[in-house]
C-alpha cells in the first residue's frame, strides 16, 4: 500500500481516468499543469485540454462557457489564484447561474512553504463557502482526493476541490467509499470531539492517539465535505464529548471553524477551541511553519485539554 501521496498527484490521475470514461469532460489550466499535474491530462487528451495562460479570470469564465454548453469543464490553478485572484467571474459567471463547472485549486494554505506569504493560500475556503450553490470538499489524502473528483463529476453544479502540494500520509484504505455531505467518523471517545479537515485530519488523529494514553477519549471527525456541511454529525459531536476543537491549515475567521461553531452554536453549544491561523504567516519549510503557527498533533492536545477545562 502507498504510505505517503501528493493530494494533487491524486487528482491528476484521477482526470485521466475521467477523461477516459467520459469524452465530455475537459479540463482548463492557468500556465500551472506540471504543478496542478493536469498535464496527465494534456498529455493523454490533448484536444480536451486548454492552457489559458496566466489569466485565471480569462480561464473560469471559459469554464462557465463550455459548461453552459453541455462539457464538463475542471479547471486549476493554485488556491491563492482561485478563487482570490477572479472571484468576480467565479461569482458572476458560475454561482448566480450554477453551472456545473468544477474548479479544483492545489498548493494550499501554508504547507507550500518556501513559496511565501504571497503564494500562502488561507482565506480561500471563507471565500468558497461564501458562494451559495457551490459544493466545498477538502480531502485528506490522496485516496479520499479521487473520490471526491469523481463525486464531483458525477453531481450537477459548481464544486470547489482544495489540494496541497506536498505528499501526505494515506489514512484511508483503497475501498474507502466517500459519501459527499457527511462526516467521516475517524475514531470515537467521550471526553472531546476533534473536527479536521485535510492534512489536519491526520494530525487530530495523532493527538487522539497520543492523547488516550494520557486517559483521554476524543472523537476524530473529518469533514471533508463544508458545503452542504453535516450538522447532524456536529451536533451528534457536540452531545457526546460536551467540547469541540476545530483544526485546519486556514484562518480561524471564515473557516471550517467559523462554519461548525455556527451549528454548535444553533443547536448545541460546548466549549469549542480552534487550531487555526490568526493571521498571515512566515515564508519558511513546510513542518517548520507547521509547528511554528500550532498546526501539529501537539497543537491539537494543548486545545483539547484547554478546552475540557471549560466543560461545565
Amino acid at each position: 500500500m502507498v504510505q505517503e501521496l501528493s493530494t494533487r498527484d491524486a487528482y491528476g490521475q484521477t482526470l485521466v481516468e475521467l477523461g477516459r470514461k467520459n469524452p465530455d469532460v475537459v479540463v482548463l489550466d492557468a500556465d500551472l499543469s506540471r504543478s496542478t499535474q493536469t498535464q496527465l491530462f494534456a498529455k493523454a487528451y490533448p484536444e480536451r485540454f486548454f492552457d489559458c495562460g496566466i489569466a485565471e479570470q480569462n480561464m473560469v469564465t471559459i469554464a462557465a462557457g463550455l459548461a453552459s454548453a453541455g462539457k464538463i469543464p475542471f479547471a486549476s490553478t493554485f488556491a491563492v489564484f482561485v478563487p482570490g485572484r477572479c472571484f468576480d467571474q467565479i461569482r458572476m459567471s458560475i454561482a448566480q447561474p450554477g453551472l456545473n463547472v468544477k474548479l479544483v485549486t492545489t498548493h494550499s494554505g501554508i504547507s507550500v512553504g518556501e513559496d511565501g506569504i504571497t503564494h500562502q493560500a488561507i482565506e480561500d475556503l471563507s471565500l468558497a463557502c461564501a458562494l451559495p450553490g457551490f459544493t466545498v470538499i477538502v480531502p485528506a489524502d490522496g485516496i479520499e482526493t479521487a473520490k471526491a473528483v469523481q463525486a464531483a463529476a458525477e453531481i450537477s453544479g459548481p464544486v470547489y476541490i482544495r489540494l496541497g502540494r506536498p505528499k501526505v500520509p494515506v489514512i484511508y484504505p483503497a475501498d474507502y467509499r466517500f459519501e459527499l455531505g457527511k462526516a467521516v467518523n475517524m475514531r470515537r471517545g467521550k471526553d472531546a470531539a476533534i473536527i479536521a479537515i485535510g492534512i489536519m485530519v491526520k494530525a487530530a488523529l495523532d493527538a487522539a492517539s497520543d492523547l488516550q494514553k494520557q486517559g483521554i477519549e476524543c472523537s476524530v471527525l473529518n469533514l471533508s465535505t463544508l458545503q452542504p456541511l453535516d450538522e447532524e454529525a456536529i451536533v451528534r459531536a457536540a452531545g457526546e464529548t460536551g467540547a469541540i476543537v476545530t483544526a485546519e491549515e486556514h484562518l480561524e475567521h471564515g473557516g471550517m471553524g467559523s462554519l461548525v461553531a455556527q451549528a454548535v452554536a444553533k443547536h448545541h453549544p460546548v466549549p469549542m477551541e480552534f487550531v487555526a491561523l490568526k493571521d498571515y504567516a512566515m515564508s519558511g519549510k513546510p513542518a517548520e511553519l507547521l509547528a511554528r503557527y500550532g498546526l501539529t498533533s501537539q497543537g491539537i492536545q494543548e486545545a483539547v485539554l484547554r478546552v475540557i477545562k471549560r466543560k461545565p
